[in-house]
Formats: C-alpha cells, sequence, structure tokens
C-alpha cells in the first residue's frame, strides 16, 4: 500500500510536461506511471493541475541566531512551504556569524526542531578562519560562503592572500557575494559630498553600488578561480556586463564556475525605486531594465544556472529610515514560484525551464543528495500548483515575520496549492499541517 497516490497530475520534470499518476511511499517518490491503480492511506486528484519536483532555494537569509526580530527559521521556512520551496540553503551573516564549525552546528541543531522544509547552512568564510573551512565537510554543507564586499552583517573578506589560499586549498563550492569595497566606498564619499546624508535617496543605490563594482569584483573573483581550479558560484549577477563572464553551456560537473540570478533581478528595475523606494533596496542593487532583460537572458542562453530569491527580511521601521541607516534587503521566498510562472504566462520563460533552474539546476549545481528531480526512488518533495487560481499578495496573506513584501498589491494567476515535503504534505489550500525538515546531505564528486 502507498502512502499518497497523486492522480492525475501534469508532472513537470526533465524537459517535458506529461499527464500522469505518481505514488508516494514513505520518504520517496516510488512509482511514476499514465495509471496507478493500487490502494493508498490518501488519494489526491491533481485535477490536471501542475506538479512540481520542489523547489531549491540556494539562498536565503533567515536571521537566526541572533536577528530574531526580523526572521527565524520557523516562520521563514513555514513561508518558504507556502511559496513550494522545499529545501533551503541559508546565509552565515547571522549573530554572532557562522564562521566556526561550532557555531555552524547551532544553525543546523535550530533548524532541526524548527524548520518547515528542507535546510542545509553555508559556512562563512572571514579573513581569519581557513583552518576551520578547510575541515567542513562536503557531505553535510552547502558550501562555503564568501562576502567580497561588505554587505548586512559585514563579513567582507578583503585580504588578497586569504582569498587566494581559499580560492587555491579549497575543495568545496565557494560561493561569492561580489562587489569591489573600494568602488563603493569612493561612490559613498562622492555622493555624500553632493547630496549630503539626507540628500541621499533610494534611486542612487545603483550608482553608489555601481555596475563597476559588481563588475570588478566578479572579473575578479572568476579570474582567481580559473587560476586556482576553484568550483565557484558567482551569486546574485545584477549587471549585463558580468554575465559576459560566464560560459554559455548547460549545467554538467565540467562546468566549475557557475552563477545565479535572483528574482528580484529579473522582476524590478531602477524604473521601480520611485514606487517602492528602500523596499527594494538590496545588495548588489536592482539597475536598469536593460540589465534586467540581458539577466534574464543569460539564464535562459544557461550562462546563468539556477534562479534563486536572496530572500533577506528586515523590519517595516528599519527600511523606513533614511538611506545610510536603511539596511539592503527584501523578502521574497513565499512567491518565487508565482513571479517566475507569471513570466510564463507573459512568455518569457518555458515551464520546463523554471523547473530546471529552480528545481534541477540548484540540486545538480550543489550535488544535493535524491532531490530536485520527481523521479522514482527520489525523495517525495513535490509542489501542486494551480495555474488557474488567482492570488492577490496583501499584508494579511504574507507570512513572514517581518509583516510586509514589495509585492503587496501584486496579482498573481497562479497558487500553490500543495507542498509535500519528504512525503508530508506541509502544506495544502492555504493550511499548514506538520513540519517535515531534515538536513541536506550532498554527494560530491570531485
Amino acid at each position: 500500500m502507498y502512502d499518497l497516490i497523486i492522480k492525475n497530475a501534469r508532472l513537470i520534470n526533465r524537459g517535458e510536461i506529461r499527464e500522469t499518476d505518481l505514488a508516494v511511499k514513505g520518504d520517496r517518490i516510488e512509482k511514476i506511471g499514465s495509471v496507478i491503480d493500487s490502494s493508498a492511506r490518501e488519494e489526491l486528484d491533481a485535477g490536471g493541475r501542475y506538479l512540481l519536483p520542489g523547489l531549491i532555494d540556494d539562498q536565503v537569509h533567515f536571521r537566526e541566531p541572533g536577528l530574531t526580530h526580523k526572521a527565524d527559521i520557523n516562520t521563514e521556512s513555514r513561508a518558504a512551504a507556502a511559496g513550494g520551496v522545499t529545501s533551503f540553503m541559508e546565509m552565515p551573516n547571522t549573530k554572532p556569524p557562522a564562521t566556526t564549525l561550532d557555531l555552524l552546528e547551532d544553525k543546523y541543531r535550530i533548524a532541526a526542531e524548527s524548520a518547515w522544509v528542507n535546510y542545509s547552512f553555508f559556512m562563512g568564510a572571514s579573513n581569519d578562519n581557513l583552518e576551520e573551512v578547510l575541515r567542513t565537510n562536503p557531505r553535510e554543507v552547502c558550501g562555503i560562503k564568501v562576502f567580497m564586499g561588505s554587505s548586512t552583517g559585514n563579513m567582507l573578506v578583503d585580504n588578497r592572500k586569504v582569498l587566494r589560499d581559499l580560492f587555491s586549498k579549497c575543495e568545496m563550492l565557494i560561493a561569492t557575494h561580489c562587489e569591489d569595497e573600494q568602488t563603493i566606498e569612493k561612490n559613498t564619499e562622492a555622493f555624500l559630498k553632493r547630496f549630503g546624508p539626507d540628500g541621499l535617496k533610494p534611486e542612487h543605490h545603483p550608482q553608489i553600488r555601481s555596475r563597476e563594482g559588481c563588475l570588478l569584483s566578479s572579473q575578479m573573483a572568476v579570474e582567481l578561480a580559473k587560476e586556482c581550479g576553484t568550483r565557484l558560484h558567482v551569486l546574485h549577477i545584477s549587471t549585463a556586463d558580468e554575465t559576459a563572464l560566464f560560459e554559455k553551456s548547460p549545467l554538467n560537473r565540467a562546468k566549475k564556475i557557475t552563477s545565479e540570478a535572483c528574482v528580484h533581478h529579473l522582476y524590478f528595475s531602477d524604473e521601480d525605486y520611485e514606487r517602492l523606494g528602500h523596499k527594494i533596496k538590496c545588495n548588489p542593487a536592482i539597475k536598469t531594465t536593460g540589465d534586467r532583460e540581458a539577466i534574464l537572458r543569460a539564464v535562459l542562453e544557461d550562462r546563468i544556472d539556477v534562479i534563486a530569491t536572496d530572500h533577506a527580511p528586515h523590519t517595516a521601521e528599519e527600511k523606513a529610515n533614511p538611506y545610510l541607516e536603511s539596511p539592503s534587503g527584501l523578502p521574497l521566498v513565499q512567491h518565487s514560484l508565482q513571479m517566475m510562472w507569471q513570466f510564463y504566462e507573459e512568455g518569457k520563460i518555458s515551464r520546463e525551464d523554471i523547473v530546471r533552474k529552480m528545481c534541477h539546476a540548484p540540486a545538480e549545481l550543489f550535488q544535493v543528495t535524491d532531490r530536485g528531480y520527481a523521479d522514482e526512488g527520489y525523495m517525495a518533495d513535490l509542489v501542486l500548483l494551480n495555474s488557474k487560481a488567482d492570488y492577490r499578495v496583501e499584508k494579511s496573506n504574507v507570512l513572514y515575520k517581518c509583516g510586509w513584501s514589495p509585492l503587496e498589491g501584486t496579482r498573481f494567476s497562479s497558487s500553490v496549492e500543495r507542498t509535500i515535503v519528504n512525503g508530508k504534505t506541509v502544506f495544502a489550500s492555504g493550511q499548514f499541517r506538520q513540519r517535515a525538515g531534515q538536513r541536506l546531505t550532498f554527494s560530491p564528486v570531485h
């Protein structure tokens, strides 16, 4: 007997869409076939709705420990489940930052008690923790995070020798935040001189954290990785200029330098600063419509390998501060699938490519064990999407602890109907049922 049979689904998996049934036994997908007649503890008629592998978001900030007035693992993983995200990889710039293995394991302990979906946590690099970084277990931790430009939490690695040592000695995936610190400092100084601290506005942000700063830093990371043979993953590409740094080729094990696009750099542009102000202030900054179009083109051409959120919540009060005090980051993990599905409705991306970039590619890129595909034998992380159910983002249905979204007032043509994690229904028809998150494991091949 199966635990769950999903009937009459339109399964999007491995580049094709097919009408099928799917059976789950325990925490795994047991059978996929046109008609599954066996009995099950629960049977669900999908009625032709889309069934997808669960999304894997390779960049979130859930703020725990130390910044839990903004967010925590419980609240944000709950929001992730409502958005069809069944696995997340969280960044180390918490308080204290996860720059020792003990501090890193503390985060795993918290998640084991509170995560609604699957989880992994990046080990943070600093100017003085190379030994700890090299002791990190690649089968249990998603990667090493390096801030090559200062951002929220100020974990800047600016010592060139440390960077070279890290890139040459570390065999694990290194994920980088690339913005050139000197460029940012110089631009900040110039804008302060011209406008004064009270005259700085949200629309100045992409000029202060400029395209030149992004390109310089990404260029350096890519050159250093080529020189050292590093497995490099450059996060949140925000300019057309940077896309040219990456090879136009499908993701495979030979592709050692990869990159990520985030939904806000695909969705917003500098034209939105007037309407949304500091709500969309983030690092790297949202730039022009030309950049936005080039990033999407690079995603479709396989220069950019994955789509993620960089979910980074702050309170509304914090964001309402003047420019210099307003922190960078915006909350997005609840709506990333709907945002990209809207792109499909507008003819900008195919349904198969949404799944490829948000489910398959993160699993391949990080070598996640048995996830990212709706295959027999794989873990049953699944999302049922109703593509004909209008959904309006409102303050009342935003699930983040910070209580707001830059998308408030936006109407989407789709909604997530059910999210299954490790064979268990976590979210269904707007209600939460049970936590089911597990620690992600990895199968690295060197």
